[in-house]
Formats: structure tokens, sequence, C-alpha cells
């Protein structure tokens, strides 16, 4: 395989991982990042060229722009992407919750993926070939208490991975989404440490998802050997039936 992917939220642990487990398969990786991207600098240096490092905040749409021009100043057209930017996760009643932290939200996970994908897919349609992947979260198939704003965030991101699956299947860009359910990454630094242990606990397989669980499937979903794969959503539980 060839081409140029984007990955959106590569400085995390799941982007890092792509990173690594798909190098060899594209000629060059943007890696977009917000903070922390001392990890991602240091796997530059190990892949030189072929990873290029874009930082840019999701929370304005100013920051958005910067990045697809960025990629776009590099005259590379986009083959495949994905979209992992992600919030910390943190339990609050509704009640409690204010509308400020489901629209920051949505800025970055929601509009970001918006305008990323009107920038893109047209390089995708045009060469009949492409592939999007989005990474959701389990609460799309089984929604669960306190977590209002991050639940209504990945609902919308399936709803958006819906329409554009609808809209380009016909060019051949294949859109799908992974849904892991609760995985051991600094993202749930915010939880209480009883939570995360009794999710653990209440899983079939006694842990809950790695990151090394969740690649594999991205890896999958961005190859030829999904051609036949779009609109799909696919549940990433250890066994849980969600």
């Amino acid at each position: 395989m060839s081409g140029t992917l984007l990955i959106t939220g590569a400085s995390s642990e799941l982007g890092l991982a792509l990173i690594e487990d798909v190098r060899e398969n594209y000629d060059r990786i943007f890696a977009h990042y917000n903070h922390t991207p001392d990890k991602l600098f240091a796997l530059k240096e190990k892949l030189g060229d072929k990873l290029v490092p874009v930082q840019a905040d999701f929370s304005a749409e100013a920051g958005v722009q910067r990045l697809i021009a960025k990629v776009r100043e590099m005259g590379l057209p986009i083959s495949a992407m994905a979209h992992l930017p992600a919030q910390r996760i943190s339990y609050e009643r509704f009640s409690k919750k204010p509308w400020e932290a489901v629209s920051r939200a949505l800025e970055v996970q929601l509009h970001s993926a918006y305008l990323i994908s009107q920038a893109f897919f047209a390089d995708m349609a045009k060469a009949k070939t492409g592939r999007a992947v989005f990474v959701l979260s389990s609460v799309v198939a089984q929604p669960v208490k306190y977590l209002a704003d991050y639940t209504v965030v990945k609902f919308a991101l399936l709803g958006l991975v819906k329409a554009l699956a609808a809209e380009y299947a016909e060019k051949h860009v294949m859109v799908n989404a992974v849904s892991p359910s609760m995985m051991e990454t600094r993202f749930l630094d915010d939880l209480p440490e009883l939570a995360v242990r009794q999710s653990a606990e209440n899983n079939p397989q006694k842990r809950n998802a790695r990151v090394s669980d969740v690649v594999p499937t991205i890896r999958f979903l961005l190859s030829q050997e999904s051609e036949y794969m779009t609109g799909q959503n696919l549940i990433i539980s250890g066994g849980a039936i969600i």
C-alpha cells in the first residue's frame, strides 16, 4: 500500500501505536497534535521525513484550517485518514454538566472532523479510492449515566460516519468507525480509580481494553481488505454484550 495518511490526535497512546503499526503502508503520514508532542517527535527521529507532525488546536476553527493549509502546502493528496481526538472522561450528573463542556467537545471532535472531511474527501473521491476511520466509543451501543457530554459527541460523530458513508460509497471511499469499551489511556485519569477497576472486573476478559486491542481493527479498516465495508461501527468490548 502507498499514499498519504492523516492521523488527527496522533500524539495520544492510540495515535502513536497506530503510526508504529502502519508506517510501512504509507509514503507519508501527517500526524496532528495539540499538546504533549515529545513522543511524537521521538518517533519522527526514527521515521524521518515519512512522518510530518503538525500542531493545531481544534478548539477553534482557525486551528483546524491551519492543519488543512499545512497538509495542502505539501501538495500530497490524502488517501486515508484516522480521526482520534478525544477528551478526558469525567463522571458528572447531567443536571450539573454545563453546556460549555458539550460545546467544546463538539468543536474538538465533531467540527474538526467535519471540516477535515470536507477538505480531503474530494481527493479520495477523485482518485476513486480512500479510507476514513473514526474512533468513537461503546457508549454509542450502550450509553452509561453521568457521561452526557461524551455520549452526545460520540453519537454525533456516528451520524457523520453514516452520512459520509452513504454519500461517498459510489466513489469507493469507505468510511467506518471503531467503538472500544473503556480503554486504558491517560484520558481516564479524571475517573475514580474504583470506576476503572470495576469496569475491568465486569468485563468477561477481566480487564479493560488496551490500545493494542484497537489498533489492528483500525489497520484493517484502513486497508484494501475493507473494500466492501462502509458505514460500519465495530464494537471492541472484549466479549461484553452491548
